[in-house]
């Protein structure tokens, strides 16, 4: 990957031209071992990770798609839960954030009422009322297990103005509502006008194509 200012074009630079890429930040944010790095994992690489290990500071996966013909380079930034891990990176954590994803275990209720703590500590850093938030019940594939019911997930949603999704990071059935959660976002940021836009170096391959759902009316709609 080479950003803008990088080394001179090569001969064959003609073909490859510079083209202008928004970059999304997106953060996400919640206790530990409720599925963060998993759910970035399975957007940005398609699959579960067979070992995992406990995120220490900050951690980014990024993903190029292109949504109605711009190329967007979504950037999904991973967080420790463990709050000895967070300290010195937090600030940086938060700085210049386009979205907010608040993830818990739909097997644990700590996990769910302990979000009022990662949202005061989300506003703390003053991200803006503007900024898109979603909320993200992790793990459905336990349903056995499961402690926090979807209508009291869904009041929290509402009353703190997010849309909430239900899924698996684990489960290969569920990858398609993962990639709707950070697509859903990426295109409600790309209407965002106000934007910045970077320079990136155009490379083959990289950009992933978003077929867009239709409407009952056979018009291309937003996932979300």
């Amino acid at each position: 990957m080479a950003a803008g200012g990088g080394r001179p074009p090569g001969p064959d630079s003609s073909l490859e031209p510079y083209v202008q890429t928004r970059i999304f930040k997106i953060i996400v944010i919640g206790d530990s071992n409720v599925g963060k790095t998993c759910l970035t994992f399975r957007f940005c690489g398609g699959a579960f990770p067979d070992k995992t290990e406990a995120t220490i500071g900050v951690d980014f996966r990024e993903k190029t798609v292109e949504i109605e013909g711009e190329r967007i380079k979504v950037q999904v930034w991973d967080t420790a839960g463990q709050e000895r891990f967070r300290k010195s990176m937090v600030e940086h954590y938060y700085r210049n954030v386009h979205a907010v994803v608040f993830v818990y275990d739909v097997t644990k209720m700590t996990s769910f009422t302990n979000l009022k703590m990662w949202i005061e500590e989300c506003n703390g850093h003053a991200v803006p009322p503007l900024v898109p938030k979603v909320l993200v019940g992790n793990k459905c594939d336990l349903k056995e297990l499961i402690q926090v019911p979807s209508s009291m997930a869904l009041k929290f949603a509402d009353a703190h103005n997010m849309l909430l999704f239900e899924t698996s990071a684990k489960d290969p059935k569920e990858s398609q509502n993962v990639e709707s959660i950070f697509m859903c976002l990426a295109c409600r940021l790309k209407a965002q006008k106000s934007l910045l836009y970077r320079d990136v170096e155009r490379r083959p391959g990289r950009a992933q194509k978003l077929e867009l759902t239709r409407d009952a009316h056979g018009s291309n709609a937003c996932p979300c």
